[in-house]
């Protein structure tokens, strides 16, 4: 089978998490352990922001730092509903109130026009995705929250190195929140990492990862248990010094796929925004079934069958989960570009560890 993502570990992994264990230090009270600040130290200056927090999950990384950014009950932060549903269920953890933005449907990013019709007085911050790895359109948002006060945290859970004009993913907002799952592009397991220049967000989210304590026998605010294990920073640690030759190798079969798949009736390649270097965490078509003869499902299953794993990301829109149709009383037609987009998606491998052979069988498939 010819897997959606798989992690990539060596030797080099191997050793470092042996060196943990000899070590007999796995974790520490506040979360910060020799390889933990190890990590932060070389993760922030891999994306050049003075502060980095290590958590235990791209989800722990979002709640903590909006919690950090002090969004509470009755405040409003702005997300796009074509993401996965983390984004918005850690603004209902905080007490306050996701509000749905459309998306545009070729970047399959936050729709920064859209956002301007929805800001309000409640609003407190927008939580741009940086989509299947390419950056948003963060020149527009961060006017847009220029002009009306607004924090900015960037979900970046798929997009580890990706850039911007020159600046990497993570750096651009107040904060950058980053996920480490095993599929991710690089991995410790589980875990995540808040990215940030403000050093007082940085230790009100060092803060909030280890139960509000400022030392062993202090809490001075409510939190959680959110600690990164020694184990999984020095897996970070290794995959972070592979980053970059993760991300060539990954563009490159994206490249190939392009090329070879470019002009497939019905069949819409990436469209990658001028000026940004995509992380391609999965290579995202979209499929016509007016055009391509069958439908996306049709697709996604002949590439099972030829023993090649296609995922969907993400077949319902967060706005029309059952939660959120509750909550907010959301219906299909809200949200119109969203909807429509997550009918037509179909995710392709685009891993490092694809031979040319592998990509030859998925551009096969598809092609016909």
């Amino acid at each position: 089978m010819i897997h959606i993502n798989e992690p990539i570990l060596g030797e080099e992994e191997f050793t470092a998490v042996r060196d943990v264990l000899a070590s007999g230090r796995l974790t520490s009270w506040s979360g910060g352990g020799p390889m933990v600040r190890r990590f932060e130290e070389g993760f922030a200056s891999y994306v050049g922001v003075r502060e980095a927090v290590a958590v235990n999950s791209g989800t722990a990384a979002l709640h903590s730092a909006l919690s950090a950014c002090g969004i509470g009950e009755g405040d409003e932060v702005i997300v796009p509903t074509f993401t996965f549903a983390a984004t918005a269920n850690t603004v209902l953890l905080c007490g306050a109130k996701p509000v749905f933005a459309d998306i545009d449907g070729r970047s399959f990013n936050i729709d920064p026009e859209h956002v301007e019709g929805i800001v309000t007085p409640r609003t407190r911050a927008i939580v741009p995705v940086h989509v299947f790895g390419q950056p948003a359109d963060m020149r527009s948002v961060l006017e847009l929250a220029e002009a009306h006060g607004l924090a900015i945290i960037e979900d970046a859970a798929q997009a580890h190195g990706a850039l911007l004009e020159g600046r990497k993913v993570g750096s651009l907002g107040r904060a950058g929140c980053f996920s480490f799952y095993g599929s991710k592009n690089i991995s410790t397991g589980e875990g995540g990492m808040i990215t940030t220049d403000d050093n007082m967000l940085a230790g009100r989210a060092r803060r909030f990862r280890s139960q509000g304590q400022a030392d062993p026998h202090s809490v001075e605010e409510l939190g959680y248990s959110y600690r990164m294990p020694e184990v999984e920073a020095a897996l970070g640690w290794v995959q972070l010094g592979r980053l970059d030759g993760f991300l060539e190798k990954r563009n490159g079969n994206a490249a190939y796929l392009t090329e070879r798949l470019r002009g497939v009736e019905g069949v819409d390649v990436p469209f990658v925004m001028t000026g940004v270097r995509h992380a391609f965490y999965v290579y995202t078509i979209t499929v016509s079934q007016e055009q391509y003869g069958i439908t996306r499902d049709e697709l996604q299953a002949r590439l099972r069958e030829a023993g090649v794993e296609a995922a969907v990301y993400w077949s319902v829109p967060v706005h029309l989960m059952p939660l959120y149709r509750r909550l907010l009383n959301s219906k299909e037609g809200d949200l119109p570009a969203a909807e429509e987009v997550a009918g037509r998606v179909l995710s392709l491998p685009v891993h490092p560890r694809l031979s040319e052979e592998d990509l030859d069988v998925i551009v096969g498939v598809v092609a016909g």
